[in-house]
């Protein structure tokens, strides 16, 4: 991939921070994957954004059934995690 080296301005404190959390993969690694975080966190926002103007904002009801589909999800991948795998005749 090809890259290209700019010059930005971070506050002091920020810069040791990271440089210490960045350690063995290297502040331009760190800055890089933090930039893409933020980068698709936008485009999921204009997705909220869009999708709430289409069919409106999201109820209570549709947030609790989410959250209960993501803690089920959860709960699923740490029982694969801990028996290392799935059930035979189920989907991978």
């Amino acid at each position: 991939m090809a890259t290209k080296k700019v010059t930005v301005t971070i506050p002091e404190d920020l810069l040791d921070e990271i440089r210490a959390e960045a350690a063995e993969r290297g502040l331009s690694a760190y800055v890089a994957e933090a930039l893409r975080f933020k980068r698709d966190r936008d485009r999921l926002l204009e997705l909220v954004d869009w999708l709430q103007e289409e069919h409106g904002p999201v109820t209570e009801d549709e947030r609790a059934a989410a959250r209960a589909e993501l803690e089920d999800l959860d709960a699923e991948h740490e029982r694969r995690h801990t028996t290392g795998g799935h059930n035979p005749g189920e989907a991978a």
